[in-house]
Order: C-alpha cells, then sequence, then structure tokens
C-alpha cells in the first residue's frame, strides 16, 4: 500500500473485539483527509466485508483532533492527466464508492464522530447506520464553498431522509457547520457522548446488535436500507415478510424461542 510522503503508517488500521471490528481513520496529522491510500484502504476494507461474516459489526472512529476533514487533493497519484476530466472522474467515483460499499456491506456501522466532519467526513458518518458524536463534533457539506455544487458524495441523499427537507437545503446549500447539539435535535445523533467514552459506548451497543441472531441483524439492515426508499407500505412489507419466512426457517429461530421459554440467554450458531 503506498503511503503520502512523511508519513509512516498505514492509513487505517482495525482491532478485533469478538464479532465487534473498530475501524480507526489513521490520519491524524493530516485531519484524517482522504488521500489515494486511505481511499483504496477503505474500497477495499468495505468490499472484503460481504466476505467476512465472522465481523458482525462495525465500530467506525479515527484518530487525532478531527474525524475527517474532507478530501486531500495534493494526496493523489498524478497519472498524467492532472487537471483533466479523466483525473477528477477517477478520483471522485473512487471516493463516492466508499459510501456506497458502506450501505451495502452486511454489517451495521456505528459511527462516532469528533472534532471536525467536513465534506466526506460529513458523509462517511451519514452513511453510518447509527451516530454518536462528541461535543465538539461540527460537521459541514463543504462542497459548495470551495466553489463546487453542494450535493456531493451522497449528502443531496442521505441529509433529507435523515433530518428532513428544510434541515437539508439549509446546511447543502450554505456549506455551514452543524454543531453536536443541533445534530441531535435534528436526529442526525443518537446521542451526545463524551469524547473519551465514545468507543465504549459505540462497543456497548455493538454488543447488544451481536446479542442477536447473526442472520437476523444482517438481514434487519439490509430491510431498513431496502425501505427507506420503498414506493409503499406493500413494498416495505413484502420484504419483511421474505425476511422473517426465511428466519423462522432458521435453527437460530428455534433456539430463540427455546431460549426465552426456558428463560436463558440465546446461543445463536448463524444457522
Amino acid at each position: 500500500m503506498t503511503q503520502s510522503p512523511g508519513e509512516t503508517e498505514l492509513p487505517i488500521r482495525t482491532e478485533r473485539h469478538g464479532a465487534i471490528e473498530i475501524l480507526t481513520l489513521n490520519r491524524p496529522q493530516a485531519l484524517n483527509t482522504l488521500d489515494e491510500p486511505m481511499t483504496f484502504a477503505l474500497r477495499d476494507y468495505f468490499t472484503g466485508l460481504a466476505e467476512r461474516p465472522d465481523v458482525r459489526v462495525v465500530i467506525l472512529q479515527a484518530e487525532g483532533r478531527a474525524f475527517c476533514a474532507g478530501l486531500d487533493l495534493a494526496g493523489w497519484q498524478n497519472d498524467g492527466s492532472r487537471g483533466e476530466l479523466q483525473h477528477y472522474w477517477r478520483l471522485q467515483r473512487a471516493i463516492a464508492g466508499i459510501l456506497q460499499l458502506m450501505r451495502a456491506c452486511p454489517q451495521p456501522i456505528i459511527g462516532l464522530g469528533h472534532g471536525a466532519a467536513c465534506g466526506m467526513g460529513f458523509s462517511m458518518l451519514l452513511a453510518s447506520d447509527v451516530r454518536y458524536g462528541a461535543p465538539d463534533l461540527k460537521m459541514n457539506a463543504a462542497y459548495i464553498k470551495v466553489g463546487l455544487g453542494g450535493c456531493d458524495l451522497g449528502c443531496s441523499y442521505f441529509l433529507p431522509r435523515l433530518a428532513g427537507a428544510s434541515i437539508a437545503s439549509e446546511y447543502i446549500l450554505t456549506g455551514k457547520f452543524m454543531t453536536a447539539d443541533k445534530a441531535l435535535a435534528c436526529g442526525l445523533l443518537s446521542e451526545i457522548v463524551p469524547a473519551e467514552g465514545l468507543l465504549a459506548k459505540g462497543l456497548e451497543l455493538a454488543a447488544e446488535m451481536t446479542a442477536h441472531a447473526p442472520m437476523g441483524l444482517r438481514l434487519t439492515k439490509e430491510a431498513l436500507n431496502r425501505n427507506l426508499d420503498a414506493r409503499s407500505l406493500a413494498d416495505a412489507m413484502a420484504v419483511e415478510d421474505r425476511q422473517q419466512v426465511m428466519m423462522l426457517m432458521s435453527e437460530d429461530f428455534a433456539e430463540g424461542v427455546a431460549a426465552f421459554h426456558e428463560k436463558r440467554p440465546p446461543e445463536y450458531r448463524g444457522r
């Protein structure tokens, strides 16, 4: 994996806690901005999750004083097309693809935000399934402030769905910062947690998730994703019905019922 000049560590690192994996953005000296090595490391990581059923929940956090301050334009190799359409299209699609992979991976993602989360940093938190934030968290769709359109990297998709059209328009059309208090008030954050307690909070929630049947957890994320865009109640319930019938035939369902009647914790096997 290529590293930017002056960097000695990999741009991301991972740590396992049983079925939970902690993914840490690890360019603190650059406020965790995405250069080429970090971008492709994240793409490889989220792509690989589809084939890793042993990882059941991912916690996304960042090292240093910022979650992610956006894109490091200088951190991309010049393939001879810099300044041309080809170069910027490659860059754009590489970064945007991360967000699609985050939504497509079967594992729920718990985002832990602190400090600045600008541009892509904001979008990665929006693409997470659950978000906790430190009191100093400040997020913005920074694109319009540098002469671009305000809608980029999924923010025009995620933000209206999560916070409503009025809030989304206010922040996307101006690029102004959203504080942790505002994010909590409009439902973008589940809770504001002291910075030193963010990881413990994420692990606590992840442990609650992993207490349930593995396939049930994966199917639940899939249904939630699909039903955000469901055309009708009937379409949404069709997805739910299919998943529930599948789970009714599983060994884990039989175990869950037996454990309930026997008043003991279930021992799920993912079958």
